[in-house]
């Protein structure tokens, strides 16, 4: 006895698992536009456009930043939870404050001005991170953080050299970024005044192709 296969049945079936593939796809990607579209980003000036980088130039702004050691995802994620934890409310005044874009990230390291290449022990790294604030405050009128890990610090303006790359900012591809952009401005002579850090705009669930990544470095 043999059995007949409605073709026309499976196709169908392909045919809706496809749109519904794709509509979920959609979503995602509409989903990660609309959860940064919003964000309030530090001001900046792009002063030269290189090949696979810019100099930018920014105005001063405030952090929240904690210090943590460990791995790079440990060490993100611990941070991560201090600064949010200041600003959904844990603080003196218990005032919610808007998120902005980017979170940064930054080892706690010395950089070899003449040898594009950042030795460090990548699982006992202390490493920094960061939010950026909104504008409208100043150092008097935020409120201080109940926990004492999470410090307020004014940025100066500086200038920066500035690479960027879409996809997850997974450990082994920011090495690889930091590295990339040492080994440039090292070759262009141009003076790196401190270590490479990492900015991520993107919530962590959002859409690869859409999210972006920086490795920012501040320059003479």
């Amino acid at each position: 006895m043999h059995r007949v296969v409605d073709f026309s049945s499976a196709l169908k079936i392909m045919y809706y698992a496809t749109i519904a593939v794709v509509v979920l796809l959609g979503l995602w990607v509409l989903g990660s536009y609309l959860a940064v579209r919003n964000l309030e980003e530090p001001s900046f000036t792009i002063i030269e456009e290189h090949g696979g980088y810019e100099i930018r130039q920014y105005d001063s702004y405030i952090v929240a930043e904690t210090t943590v050691t460990g791995s790079f995802d440990a060490a993100l994620q611990a941070g991560f939870r201090n600064i949010a934890d200041y600003i959904f409310g844990n603080n003196t005044t218990k005032t919610s404050i808007a998120m902005t874009a980017p979170v940064l990230e930054q080892k706690s390291e010395k950089i070899a001005m003449t040898v594009p290449v950042i030795a460090s022990d990548p699982t006992a790294a202390e490493r920094t991170v960061a939010f950026v604030l909104p504008s409208k405050y100043t150092l008097e009128t935020l409120p201080i953080p109940n926990n004492e890990a999470v410090k307020l610090r004014e940025v100066p303006a500086y200038k920066a050299a500035v690479s960027r790359f879409t996809g997850y900012a997974t450990e082994k591809r920011i090495a690889t970024k930091k590295e990339a952009l040492v080994a440039t401005l090292t070759e262009a002579s141009i003076t790196m005044l401190d270590t490479p850090q990492v900015a991520q705009y993107n919530p962590p669930l959002s859409f690869p192709f859409t999210r972006r990544n920086e490795i920012m470095v501040v320059i003479e």
